[in-house]
């Protein structure tokens, strides 16, 4: 039997862990982490983390996005479901990540918890930054879905 990437993590799974992830829009921007914990240290990205147990993912998308980055959302819709294979990161990772739209309700963007920065974006601006090719491919489809692109259909 081959060895469980998640040995790491206090456990022993052959199984994907759960993620979720929000791409959140204030008006006409939305918002970047640059991610201060493997997969992608140091990149840009969208807010998530792992769903606990007991939760759903509705509430783990809530959680995570007020622990990395101190804003209250209001969840818009479902973007997509990522496969996310690191298979040479930190001891190899696999995770299932359901990634939402989400709108800004409240609070002031600071980095907290898995993040190292914060910062809010327009949409024309997103080539500028450095994130791994499936943030960029989710971001793009929530624009078209529930962000700015979205009024112009």
């Amino acid at each position: 039997m081959a060895p469980s990437l998640f040995v790491r993590f206090g456990m022993r799974a052959n199984y994907p862990l759960v993620g979720v992830g929000a791409v959140i829009w204030r008006d006409d921007t939305l918002l970047l982490i640059r991610r201060g914990k493997p997969p992608k240290t140091d990149e840009w990205s969208i807010p998530g983390g792992r769903q606990e147990v007991g939760e759903t993912v509705a509430a783990a998308v809530l959680r995570e996005v007020m622990e990395e980055t101190d804003l209250e959302v209001e969840i818009l819709g479902l973007i997509d479901v990522v496969d996310a294979i690191f298979p040479g990161e930190a001891d190899g990772m696999h995770y299932t990540i359901i990634d939402f739209s989400a709108r800004w309700v409240a609070g002031e963007a600071r980095a907290g918890s898995d993040a190292t920065a914060v910062l809010w974006i327009p949409l024309h601006q997103l080539p500028q930054f450095e994130m791994w090719s499936e943030t960029r491919r989710i971001i793009e489809m929530s624009a078209r879905m529930h962000g700015p692109l979205a009024a112009s259909r």
